[in-house]
């Protein structure tokens, strides 16, 4: 099988070295542009009544909340695109008081699920919500609209099962005051007939870091037209109460909700032996940052995406995401797990505890001052008959980053499915053909490049054609022979950053080059304080000069270096580090960014961060030297060829640092 590393190992490509400054351009954000029509072949996935609820915030540029709202009650979802709200009620915190709507909305769902709906919310008419179903449950985020929001729905049970142990996530805001916020772990334990007996709960409030845990008696509930009303007693011991209203599944293992007077939101699973966490899950969730709260600054973000948690314990994710109210950027991290605990686990490194339900469904919250909410969905297996091509087998070739973060122009991509070619088949120079074993790519009917193709995988280039819009919709289509695959649809944006890894899984150590010798840079051979080394990317984006799909990138003397028209940014450890080059690598079908190693790291791996036009990735680690040993930029050096090193590497160190919780403070810079 070909690996993501093949165009970078090409027999005689070269590579090289040029500094420059490059253009720095605002950041676009919009709802799809509808240059091709999206996939509904899913819309029957939504189908009959469903409770929901939405919880949406405004805030300023400081994270202060300026308005907050809730809309809530039954949703019909007609299954082929449509749906109604008889009556729903709708909570504005800034006005007061409860209203009842009537309204009448649209969706479409593709194969995977993955789709767009407009906001149920009648505040929010006319915004697009953006998110995932599986077996029957949607969650997702308008990350695209200029506010922070959640939506959960999930069809009614006229008799719900409410019974045994579970776990509930819980986040509000009091008085639209994020100094007031808190996150909550809430256990108890319905017996079926009305009685909770002791609540548990453990909080995180405002910027503490230290949890409090009580033990309130009293609680019941009762069941109305399907919906569980939980009474909290009113108490000094608990931030917790009065009515919370909860919608339970017809399984009675999810549970979502909260307050007919408030902007909170519950999320729920009944616990008790969950299956492995393994697999494709589909993910939706809110954050706050309160790590600034003493200087007056809070973050919130919104998101919605996919993620995969690997048996070896690694999670590769992506999420949509939006930091106040702002432009929303794609997302791409790494995480790790213990994989004896099945998804129910604390990471104390990244600020986080999930607790994994008996349906496989798990639930977040973040651990102060990082507080959040938040929900993951196993997502259904997909597969087909004769040329099929997975809806969820789009994925970022360098960071293997999910189908949900798109695709950009130029950007090295790779497919899966079944029936893809009769056999396999690697290019052997470039430019990289548009037909190879008999097989083509059609992208909006431009037949794309193509290093690699076998039964279940493709690799190829996005043609630089494609629609420039952000947020525009492409259509993806295998042909093997004069056979077809099924459509695929996914959303274009300007940029889908991903690096390169030595590992070729999007883990681990970064594909990076001393700049000197051109050797890799490895935890033996570590980057230096003030070098300058050479990373491989895709997903950078629109380049100047643009030569024709699939060729190699222009090689100087005799040819003008192709740049990036978006300069990215870099951080090392999560110092900044000076790009010197961003463009196509010269003599090669990625991208090449030339940095110096900032000065002030600690010696060891170090995370590194790219951030693109509108995106940001997060995931691979680079090796850094003793401080003390930092050298000055000499002489660039030209010609040497890429060889990669024989044997494997690990990818996942022992010392590898996780996921940085603080995703608003990484990705300010783009998302501003």
């Amino acid at each position: 099988m070909a690996t993501s590393l093949d165009f970078l190992h090409l027999s005689g490509r070269r590579m090289g070295f040029v500094g420059g400054l490059l253009l720095l351009v605002s950041l676009l954000g919009s709802l799809p542009a509808a240059s091709q029509t999206w996939d509904t072949t899913g819309n029957s996935q939504l189908n009959g009544t469903y409770y929901f609820r939405e919880v949406s915030y405004a805030t300023d540029d400081s994270g202060d909340i300026t308005d907050g709202t809730s809309a809530y009650g039954n949703i019909t979802f007609s299954g082929t695109g449509t749906y109604t709200i008889a009556v729903a009620q709708f909570f504005d915190v800034s006005q007061g008081g409860v209203e009842q709507y009537s309204l009448t909305g649209t969706y479409s769902i593709s194969a995977s699920g993955y789709g767009f709906m407009s906001s149920p919310n009648t505040e929010l008419s006319g915004t697009q919500i953006f998110g995932l179903v599986s077996n029957g449950i949607f969650i997702g985020s308008s990350t695209e609209s200029g506010f922070n929001d959640f939506i959960v729905a999930a069809p009614t049970s006229s008799s719900p099962s409410f019974s045994g142990s579970y776990s509930l996530s819980y986040l509000n805001f009091i008085d639209l005051e994020p100094n007031e916020a808190f996150d909550a772990l809430v256990q108890i334990s319905p017996n079926g007939s009305g009685n909770i007996g002791s609540a548990n709960v453990t909080y995180y409030a405002e910027d503490s870091t230290a949890p409090t845990t009580v033990s309130e008696s009293g609680v019941k509930y009762s069941v109305s037209n399907g919906a569980v009303a939980l009474s909290f007693p009113n108490s000094n011991n608990l931030p917790l109460t009065g009515a919370e209203y909860l919608y339970v599944s017809p399984d009675g293992g999810f549970v979502f909700g909260g307050s007919p007077t408030g902007i909170d939101m519950f999320v729920g699973v009944r616990t008790g032996s969950p299956p492995a966490y393994q697999g494709t899950y589909y993910q939706a969730g809110l954050d706050v940052n309160e790590s600034d709260l003493a200087n007056g600054s809070v973050d919130f973000d919104s998101y919605y995406g996919s993620y995969y948690a690997t048996a070896a314990g690694d999670i590769i994710g992506h999420q949509r995401i939006v930091f106040d109210s702002g432009s929303a950027i794609g997302y791409t991290y790494s995480d790790t797990f213990p994989v004896s605990d099945k998804g129910s686990y604390t990471n104390t490194e990244s600020s986080a505890q999930y607790v994994a339900g008996t349906n496989g469904i798990v639930i977040g919250l973040g651990i102060g001052p990082y507080l959040g909410v938040s929900v993951a969905l196993p997502a259904p297996s997909l597969s087909g008959s004769g040329v099929y091509l997975n809806p969820q087998g789009v994925v970022n070739a360098a960071s293997f980053a999910p189908f949900t973060a798109g695709v950009s122009p130029r950007e090295y991509l790779t497919l899966f499915g079944s029936g893809l070619a009769a056999a396999p088949v690697a290019a052997s120079s470039l430019p990289f053909p548009t037909t190879l074993g008999n097989v083509q790519v059609l992208i909006d009917n431009v037949a794309a490049p193509l290093s690699y193709v076998s039964p279940t995988q493709i690799n190829l280039l996005v043609p630089a054609a494609i629609p420039e819009a952000a947020g525009s919709i492409v259509q993806i289509q295998v042909m093997n022979g004069k056979s077809a695959s099924n459509t695929v649809t996914d959303f274009v944006y300007a940029s889908t950053a991903g690096v390169f890894s030595d590992s070729a899984n999007g883990l681990g150590y970064a594909a990076a080059l001393h700049n000197a010798d051109f050797s890799l840079v490895t935890s033996s051979s570590p980057a230096q304080p003030g070098e300058t080394v050479d990373l491989f990317l895709t997903g950078l984006g629109d380049v100047f000069p643009s030569p024709p799909d699939g060729a190699a990138g222009p090689s100087p003397p005799s040819q003008q270096l192709s740049k990036t028209t978006v300069s990215p940014t870099v951080a090392v450890g999560g110092m900044a580090a000076t790009v010197l080059f961003s463009g196509l690598a010269p003599g090669l079908a990625g991208y090449q960014i030339d940095l110096t190693v900032p000065t002030g790291l600690t010696a060891g791996d170090n995370l590194l961060e790219v951030d693109g036009a509108d995106s940001s990735t997060v995931e691979t680690l680079i090796s850094v030297g003793d401080p003390s040993t930092q050298v000055q930029p000499g002489a660039i050096s030209h010609g040497r060829l890429w060889k990669r090193p024989s044997g494997p590497r690990s990818t996942t160190p022992a010392n590898a640092p996780p996921l940085l919780r603080d995703r608003a403070r990484q990705a300010r810079v783009v998302a501003q």
